[in-house]
């Protein structure tokens, strides 16, 4: 079983096939990747960060306290989190 460092190292050269099957693998885990995933999005770029966010809105209400937490302690990140947050609720941007 790879770790959630792995399946994102693997989106640096991967199709969409493999994006979306890494992306599934991601979601199939459950709430228990959200806090890894939540502090993933404040570091990593491109590819890696569209599928870690779009994971986290999959994942819905779980993804959103820790969300809150990551926008509250680094305030750089509180906009993604706010725009997250939104998606998951569903309330237009």
């Amino acid at each position: 079983m790879l770790t959630i460092n792995e399946m994102l190292s693997e989106l640096e050269n991967a199709d969409v096939v493999t994006k979306n099957k890494i992306e599934n693998a991601l979601v199939s885990k459950g709430s228990a990747v959200v806090p890894e995933l939540v502090n993933q999005l404040q570091v990593v770029r491109g590819v890696k960060r569209g599928v870690v966010a779009m994971t986290l809105i999959r994942l819905g209400d779980a993804s959103v306290k820790y969300l809150e937490q990551a926008a509250h302690d680094n305030k750089d990140f509180e906009w993604v989190a706010e725009y997250l947050i939104r998606e998951i609720k569903g309330i237009a941007a």
